[in-house]
């Protein structure tokens, strides 16, 4: 496939997602604002269960960050104490305590990095009873903040009601449960195994014994890819063929990607009544996202500069000699591209499956999914990815209340010095969490010693592994030993702050706002809606990346690029 069959690929499978994310972005709100219980169930559960109390903004908060601890504290028992536990045919022992400890804190913030590989240590009782439900709750998490912000924003919303944390989570697990089935059942009919039965013995025809792992795959990856999480059952992530069988599971799961992420846009539209707003917020992200898959594609079916002796030439029609790209580190199956592509869209949207080796990658596509993480509101992780274009669209109407000497508004409240400090230190704590980690590792033997290559691939490789840990991705550049005690711990509590500290100010800030008395609408009102904000948006979003994360960029990526006489 040459540069124009895999865009056209592309933009195909980016324009179904975006179809696909309107009716689900309506599902979305109903299964999060509306009463989905009929009379009898609401008046049985009135007579025997304490309903559900609305929350304040600190009450959610509280009942959040108590769940999840929960939710940790489970996981890290379930991989320490495997050996002792059921669906365990093949005896593996327990988890390792620093290795347990990241493995729990990575599920639990959605981020799903993974310093192990996973059919080779973990139980298919670990993958089904901790990490496969961490899945479902950590995505749950994200879908139930961001309806919870929706309402405290939306004309009719309250500071002091913004619904009630446990009944948003149950609510969204109504959600992914259903769709996790349907895609899960998909998967299975395109061959990916669900079974409890352990291993296959398998002859070969030398007479030798090959043991193949197995276990409940398609469950696994259906809630991986839809939920944004990315845990992959194998070590090779989707690019395994029992994870990932062919063209058509490529296809299904890269939607499964992009579809939740989408449609948390149209449903903060709607629960706000603001669907002009969120439509400007979707074309932003999806120029984003174009941005950065397009030229994924033009650079990976080039010939790799290092490789220019290697390059392998093909006849195509009567032209002759185009180039089967850089195919080193790639999932031969499907081309050189869909594997690149799959980087982009799965940094982009905080998901961190990987169909292809990004350690492989040319120098400036590997940037790439390095901007998307960076970025972290091109879609992003479900519900929280949307919750992050937020911070940026304060920052946004401030900078314009600014330069027209008015004072900023959003969504009808005025914008004033809470709320903006609360937004920079959330926008400020993203690079702070990956440039600090990144200087503290490259600087020291805990980073340097575990690189496989020295120079600007080796700080890529650590500015990478910093970089998917704080935007709770869970990809991998790969090359790096990082199953030590310093990797562990260090990324592990990265992944925690970079989880609940984003979410927890952008709530407090919902909440400041809705206590506001909405601002009638004038002449001199920078609108949102229009396609004037879109641009100042892009703008932001461009200029804030830049400053921050330009020069980490030019230190690892780009130099590499330069270093093969090649101009980026």
């Amino acid at each position: 496939m040459n540069f124009m069959s895999n865009l056209g690929y592309a933009l195909v499978l980016v324009g179904v997602a975006a179809l696909l994310s309107w009716p689900l972005g309506r599902a979305m709100t109903w299964v999060m604002s509306a009463e989905l219980l009929g009379p009898r169930a609401r008046s049985f559960t009135r007579r025997f269960a304490q309903p559900l109390e609305d929350q304040s903004w600190q009450a959610y908060c509280r009942s959040l960050l108590t769940f999840n601890a929960l939710m940790f504290t489970v996981g890290f028992v379930i991989l320490v104490a495997q050996g002792w536990l059921p669906l365990n045919p093949d005896a593996k022992l327990g988890l390792e305590p620093s290795l347990a400890f990241n493995t729990a804190a990575s599920f639990t913030t959605n981020t799903n990095l993974q310093h192990y590989s996973g059919e080779q240590v973990l139980s298919d009782f670990s993958q089904t009873c901790a990490l496969m439900w961490l899945q479902f709750v950590s995505a749950a998490t994200g879908i139930a903040v961001l309806a919870a912000i929706a309402r405290a924003l939306a004309p009719t919303g309250s500071g002091k009601r913004m619904g009630n944390f446990h009944g948003d989570v149950a609510r969204a697990l109504v959600l992914l449960i259903p769709l996790a089935l349907l895609l899960g059942f998909t998967l299975i009919l395109l061959g990916v195994p669900m079974t409890y039965e352990g291993p296959a013995i398998a002859h070969t025809l030398e007479g030798g014994e090959q043991i193949i792992a197995r276990g409940p795959v398609a469950a696994m990856v259906a809630i991986k890819q839809l939920g944004t999480n990315g845990g992959g059952f194998f070590g090779p992530n989707s690019t395994h063929p029992f994870e990932n069988p062919g063209f058509a599971s490529a296809t299904i799961e890269l939607l499964a990607i992009l579809v939740l992420p989408m449609a948390s846009v149209w449903m903060f539209g709607r629960i706000t009544g603001r669907l002009r707003h969120a439509a400007i917020l979707f074309a932003v992200m999806t120029s984003l996202l174009l941005a950065t898959i397009i030229p994924a594609l033009l650079i990976e079916t080039q010939p790799n500069p290092a490789l220019a002796d290697l390059a392998v030439e093909s006849s195509v029609g009567e032209a002759g000699g185009e180039s089967l790209g850089n195919l080193e580190g790639k999932e031969l199956r499907f081309g050189p591209a869909i594997g690149p592509m799959w980087a982009v869209v799965t940094t982009a949207t905080s998901n961190g499956s990987v169909a292809a080796m990004h350690d492989s990658l040319d120098p400036m596509t590997g940037l790439l999914p390095l901007v998307g993480m960076w970025l972290n509101v091109t879609f992003g992780g479900v519900g929280v990815g949307m919750v992050n274009m937020l911070l940026y669209a304060l920052v946004a109407v401030f900078i314009a209340g600014l330069m027209v000497g008015r004072t900023p508004e959003y969504l009808g409240k005025k914008i004033e010095a809470p709320e903006i400090k609360l937004a920079a230190l959330a926008l400020l704590l993203h690079p702070l969490l990956i440039l600090g980690g990144t200087a503290l590792f490259a600087a020291s033997a805990w980073g340097a010693d575990t690189v496989a290559n020295p120079g600007s691939h080796g700080f890529t490789e650590i500015l990478y592994e910093m970089s998917s840990a704080a935007a709770n991705n869970g990809s991998g550049f790969e090359g790096l030993s990082d199953n030590t005690f310093a990797w562990n711990l260090a990324t592990g509590l990265i992944m925690f702050a970079g989880r609940y500290l984003p979410i927890l100010l952008p709530v407090a800030i919902a909440g400041f706002l809705a206590t506001k008395r909405p601002q009638p609408e004038t002449i001199g009102t920078f609108r949102t809606d229009t396609p004037l904000f879109g641009l100042v948006l892009l703008g932001t979003i461009v200029l804030l990346g830049a400053l921050l994360f330009l020069p980490a960029a030019v230190l690892g990526p780009i130099a590499e690029q330069l270093s093969l006489g090649v101009q980026p």
